[in-house]
């Protein structure tokens, strides 16, 4: 019998499913749009990420995942089933799933992802941890006895690992991504210029302008917002350097744990580390500026990975065809009926 095998990338901002044979079939955000008061759901993914600060009264946009973890399991089960039933199909073949859970994740948390995925319709379900998916994703050779380092930068999570011979030598997940540096743009307009802006505003601010190091150009876009004092419309010019400097405090937490992991790393891989350098993976990665900052505050070569918003995803791929390579009990099971 012929089962579809389907690694999943159950992100905090965004879901992308991999099929063998086909490469990632599906990138949608992780947003569920619900009537207020019965939970009917009206809307999964693009269509109810567009309704996010837009929405009638009776009509709540909602992201079920936060901090890389589920918040709302009613929520997310009925999210993943859309997304693997737009996946497959309405099949009697149920699909084997690998999905990517952050490292730093409890037991709770992951017997609540494998619970998600079995009631989505898995046959059988397993978890890996996101830097080990993103190390198989980026093309790394986890296999072999040399050390690897790969950050993680998601939407909820950034994942920091260090591997070698297919597992997790020291690994670390902090709870800063994507959207704490949307926060901190939202906290710093809010502060400064008294102007209430969404999330959506703050996430393309800082696609366009945003910096993790100081700005080789000097850019500036308008913003539109609402004005706290008088409750009116209001519009303001930011800089780029005025981004960087309020994304400056998030940052900072990711190369503190980074530089945790080197530190407590064995000498011989963090010389393996030094000589092919840190992989950065995750939509976090494209924000300008990512790898010279770890590079210079770690004093190790940083590069950004080929796909990186895709790395989590294609490994997950890559994990039923490689299960003998990984080394036993990295990765967890659990069968329907246990």
């Amino acid at each position: 019998m012929w089962n579809k095998r389907l690694g999943v990338d159950l992100g905090t901002a965004t879901t992308l499913i991999y099929v063998n044979g086909k490469g990632i079939v599906m990138n949608e955000p992780s947003v569920v749009a619900l009537a207020k008061g019965t939970n009917k759901i009206l809307a999964i993914g693009k269509e109810a990420r567009e309704m996010i600060g837009k929405t009638p009264e009776y009509i709540v946009a909602h992201r079920p995942l936060k901090g890389g973890v589920i918040d709302n399991y009613e929520i997310t089960r009925k999210m993943l089933t859309h997304f693997i039933q737009s996946t497959c199909g309405r099949s009697i073949f149920k699909p084997d799933i690998v999905i990517c859970v952050p490292s730093g994740g409890t037991e709770v948390e992951k017997r609540a992802v494998l619970d998600a995925a079995y009631h989505a319709g898995a046959r059988k379900a397993f978890l890996i941890e996101e830097p080990m998916a993103a190390a198989l994703g980026a093309g790394l050779d986890i296999a072999e006895a040399s050390g690897n380092m790969v950050i993680d930068v998601g939407g909820g999570t950034t994942d920091i690992a260090v591997l070698s011979l297919g597992g997790v030598v020291i690994s670390q997940s902090v709870r800063v991504g994507g959207d704490k540096l949307d926060e901190a743009i939202i906290r710093h307009l809010r502060k400064k210029f008294n102007l209430m802006i969404g999330e959506r505003t703050a996430e393309i601010l800082k696609i366009e302008i945003g910096w993790a190091v100081p700005p080789r150009e000097e850019k500036a876009a308008d913003v539109k917002g609402r004005d706290l004092v008088s409750g009116l419309p209001k519009m303001i010019t930011i800089t780029a350097s005025e981004v960087y400097k309020c994304l400056s405090e998030p940052l900072s937490s990711i190369v503190d744990a980074a530089r945790i992991i080197l530190e407590h790393t064995p000498p011989e891989l963090a010389a393996d580390i030094g000589e092919k350098g840190i992989c950065l993976t995750g939509g976090g990665a494209l924000l300008h500026g990512m790898d010279e900052m770890i590079g210079k505050a770690l004093l190790t070569p940083t590069y950004v990975a080929e796909e990186p918003i895709s790395c989590v995803a294609l490994g997950a791929g890559k994990v039923l065809d490689n299960l003998k390579s990984l080394r036993e009990g990295f990765l967890y099971t659990k069968r329907r009926n246990s």
